[in-house]
Formats: C-alpha cells, structure tokens, sequence
C-alpha cells in the first residue's frame, strides 16, 4: 500500500466554525463521521445533519461511517461478559473491514480526518479501535487536538493502543 494519511479529531463542545478552522489547518477535504450514534442533545452543532450542511458551507465533504467504524456495535458477540465492547473482535468483522477499505480508498484520493465526540484520542474509540488496523497496514494517523496542535500517533504511549 502507498504511504497514507488518515487524520483524527474530536469535535468536543466547541462550536463548530472551531472545528471547521482545525479542519482546514490541516487541508481536510473530508470529514468521515465515526460516531455510532451521529447526534448530540447537548451539542446539536453536531447532530449529523446540522454537521453536514456546516461542513460543506466550509468547503469540506462529510462522510458517516458510524455504522462501519463506530464504536458501540448492536451485536452482542462484540461485548465481554460486563457488556463491554471487544474492539479486538469488531475489527475482525466483516462490516468493520468494509468500513476500513472505504476510509482507505477515500484517504488515497482525498485529505480525510475521521471524526467522533471524545477530544482526546488517548481515551477515543477512534484511536483504540480503528488506529491499530490503519497502523498495521502502515498508514500515517496524525491526532488534531482542539487547541489546533497535531500530534502523530507514532508519539503517543504505545502501551495505550494496543493494551
């Protein structure tokens, strides 16, 4: 596979024109939406349809791949015992692999960031669940924090993508 770069971001409580900004800090042409349920009581700027129709007024296309690549599966075989989610076993799912093509062939032709509510990608599904197949395939994942810095996946606590 040809060097690729897959950026990621959380969107927070900030208003989206903020978000928008980081976006084009870093020339994203494409916002692939996450999140398994794209919509916000507490932030509306970031109900899906609210999102899209702000996105492309800034010039940026917007995805949803929450179905694909989110976080919160509807099958209970992705959960343990305690209902928590076993991200080991939805990236070996055949819906979260057609997810994975989907982003990938997006990332060769467009600047992508893949986008969810969590700021910091140390405690983001993004990161514990689709960082570790983007890296074992050798793409570049470049974190967008809020305050506007991009910190490189290869810089953070290693222990913390693949414990």
């Amino acid at each position: 596979m040809a060097a690729l770069t897959v950026w990621t971001v959380g969107h927070s409580t900030q208003p989206v024109g903020e978000l928008i900004e980081l976006l084009r800090a870093e020339r994203i042409e494409v916002l692939a939406d996450v999140r398994s349920q794209p919509y916000s009581r507490h932030n509306p700027q970031f109900r899906r349809e609210n999102l899209k129709g702000s996105l492309e007024g800034g010039g940026i296309r917007y995805v949803f791949l929450g179905a694909e690549l989110g976080g919160r599966p509807p099958e209970p075989e992705f959960r343990d015992g305690q209902g928590h989610v076993r991200y080991d076993l939805v990236r070996r799912g055949e819906r979260f692999r057609g997810g994975l093509e989907r982003l990938l062939s997006g990332a060769a032709s467009y600047r992508v960031a893949i986008m969810c509510s969590e700021e910091d990608p140390v405690r983001c599904h993004r990161r514990l669940l689709i960082t570790p197949a983007l890296v074992e395939l050798g793409v570049e994942v470049r974190h967008i924090r809020g305050d506007g810095r991009v910190v490189a996946e290869a810089d953070l606590e290693p222990g913390a993508l693949f414990g």
